[in-house]
């Protein structure tokens, strides 16, 4: 059975003494209530990452994928939300205790604790975001009734380095992440790669300001929406950037903070979810989002495990699998010149195609 590529670097990040169970959600965005509606016997159910189902991105993606797949079997979806990674492990032994078939965890925060409930539960089917669940690093994924969900959003983010490259008039565009996982840096790696093309093709001299690659770059140290987050935003958009990439959930409405403050036109770009959809705040400011459709994959994901069809072989969305992509400009379509456009999405064939190399820790697993 194929497997995953080792992620580096994340093995130690749910591996916490882990205790106090947590308080199942309110009906955030959309449980059951305790409600019984079930027409069939088979139990999903999805635990998420600190954040909780209303984060208008990751979470939220991934809950709305379980939530459809569930609705379309007949089933009552269960969902418990993590306040912290104290939560992780027993909220994760309060849906086995719930006799769940498949359980959803969202993120690679989650992986030891999926790890560990799969290992000790191996009728029960898992399903992991963003994770290969691989923490001996042997490029296999550590329990057979685990499927990780692989996103390379590189190639995405390639693609908006380049819009951004095209679109900035200071010839200066910035990111900076929550921490340097490498679930984060690949759409900051892809971004760099993009912006770095396009100088190579236009002989330009487009700067990226906030991050050099791997570790080396602005990082807010956590995931929330903060003073610190807006304070890194602030600084890099003091060295001229005119546009801005925040990667790690919530962060970007401190960055949006630091833009009203600013009081430039600096563009947004979003990440996983398309923010001028799910955060219509974000609308005057969001150039586009390099989308991770969690949804799509994990709705996939549930709904085979529901027909008998669980599938353990690790998933990586793609551009050419419609995995991964770019958001429509939507309020910027008429400030973008066309031609750039079609220059995008020429690059989208050609990064397909494979004349244009994208490079990421997922390289060679599509």
């Amino acid at each position: 059975m194929k497997r995953a590529v080792q992620l580096t670097a994340i093995a130690g990040v749910a591996a916490l003494a882990l205790a106090a169970c947590a308080e199942a959600p309110e009906e955030e965005p959309g449980g059951n209530g305790g409600e019984t509606t079930a027409t069939t016997d088979f139990q999903p159910c999805i635990v998420s990452d600190q954040g909780g189902f209303d984060d208008k991105s990751f979470n939220q993606l991934s809950f709305e994928g379980a939530k459809q797949a569930a609705d379309e079997l007949g089933a009552d979806l269960i969902d418990v939300q993590s306040q912290s990674e104290s939560d992780f492990k027993p909220n994760m032994e309060s849906l086995v205790g719930q006799n769940c078939d498949a359980i959803v965890s969202v993120g690679f925060a989650l992986s030891a604790t999926t790890i560990e409930s799969a290992k000790a539960n191996p009728e029960t089917h898992y399903i992991i975001v963003d994770d290969a669940a691989d923490a001996d690093f042997d490029g296999e994924t550590d329990a057979e009734n685990i499927k990780p969900l692989l996103y390379d959003t590189a190639q995405a983010a390639f693609l908006a380095g380049y819009l951004s490259a095209g679109y900035s008039e200071s010839g200066k565009v910035g990111t900076f992440g929550g921490q340097p996982f490498p679930t984060v840096t690949i759409f900051m790696d892809g971004f760099k790669q993009g912006v770095e093309y396009y100088n190579e093709t236009k002989d330009a001299d487009v700067e990226v300001v906030g991050y050099s690659g791997g570790e080396d770059g602005a990082f807010t140290g956590g995931f929330e929406a903060n003073q610190t987050a807006k304070t890194t935003a602030q600084n890099i958009i003091d060295q001229g950037v005119d546009v801005l990439l925040p990667v790690g959930g919530p962060i970007y409405q401190s960055a949006i903070a630091a833009i009203k403050d600013s009081g430039r036109d600096i563009a947004l770009i979003g990440v996983d979810a398309d923010f001028y959809e799910t955060d219509p705040s974000t609308q005057p400011y969001v150039l586009t989002s390099i989308l991770k459709k969690m949804d799509v994959s994990t709705h996939d994901a549930v709904l085979a495990a529901g027909e008998g069809n669980f599938d353990p072989t690790p998933y990586v969305g793609t551009l050419e699998n419609d995995g991964v992509g770019l958001a429509p400009l939507h309020e910027f379509e008429d400030k973008v010149d066309p031609a750039l456009m079609t220059e995008v999405e020429k690059l989208e064939e050609q990064i397909i195609s494979g004349e244009v190399e994208v490079t990421s820790y997922l390289e060679g697993q599509e």
